[in-house]
């Protein structure tokens, strides 16, 4: 694909991103139905119809392309491009009137994460990317930190607490002791920290593929890494690190030292 076709994706992923954005402040901080579909998992009014403008638009504008949501699942195509929303990633956050959710819009090409676009509507804090093409924090360049060692680095995660029930518990213990700092409360806008240059280091041990394809790309983009637990470059595995690179020779070490709990 040239840059000029990955600009264009690049470009319709911002605007449409940014509109769903602004269907979600419709019902922020204010009332709205909300149903739970799992533990601490909710879904809202302002999930569907985000979802649903993506996806009518994605449509519109490339009707070959294939589509996978977190609401609505995946509908089939054949140009070998994928779609894959999160219409509101920190849901959690959403319905507590925390500002640090965001929509998530990611394209995959030929499988490779290629195209990814986070937008935290609340804080109007725009961040987005394109293989080769840079990261972008509102217009301006992105780029990660320069920390180089982990006793000076700022740690992130959603919730450490999660990390012990799926298995990291140790490693994230080890790493939260090794950091200068800890922070929680993330989702997606710890991810926007790292690929900022706020913050060092991001954990998550649960992800879903539609939390992880527009992360990946821009974490590159922006000169860091996004990988699984055990360093791979994926999407897929259901856990996530991201790092400023010069940190992630050290966290890896940290885990793979640590293992994985029994």
């Amino acid at each position: 694909m040239s840059d000029g076709e990955l600009k264009e994706l690049l470009d319709f992923s911002v605007s449409a991103a940014r509109e769903a954005g602004e269907i979600t402040l419709r019902y922020f901080r204010r009332k709205f139905e909300t149903r739970l579909k799992g533990k601490d998992n909710f879904v809202t009014q302002a999930d569907l119809e985000a979802e649903e403008f993506l996806r009518r638009e994605i449509a519109k504008r490339f009707p070959e392309d294939s589509i996978v949501g977190e609401e609505a699942g995946e509908s089939a195509g054949t140009s070998g491009r994928r779609w894959i929303i999160d219409p509101i990633d920190g849901t959690y956050s959403f319905v507590h009137g925390v500002p640090f959710y965001g929509v998530l819009l990611g394209c995959e090409v030929d499988g490779d994460p290629s195209v990814g676009v986070i937008n935290i509507p609340a804080l109007g804090e725009l961040v987005y990317a394109g293989r080769g093409l840079g990261c972008f924090w509102n217009g301006e360049p992105a780029r990660v930190s320069q920390t180089g060692r982990l006793e000076d680095a700022l740690l992130l995660s959603t919730d450490f607490g999660s990390c012990a029930r799926y298995g990291f518990g140790a490693a994230a213990e080890k790493l939260q002791r090794r950091a200068a700092q800890r922070r929680t409360w993330g989702d997606c806008y710890g991810y926007v920290l790292v690929a900022t240059g706020r913050a060092d280091v991001m954990l998550d041990p649960a992800m879903n593929v539609w939390d992880c394809a527009a992360l990946l790309p821009v974490l590159e983009e922006a000169g860091g890494t996004f990988t699984d637990w055990e360093g791979r470059r994926t999407i897929h595995s259901g856990n996530a690190v991201a790092t400023n690179a010069a940190l992630f020779g050290e966290v890896m070490q940290i885990i793979k030292e640590n293992g994985r709990d029994s």
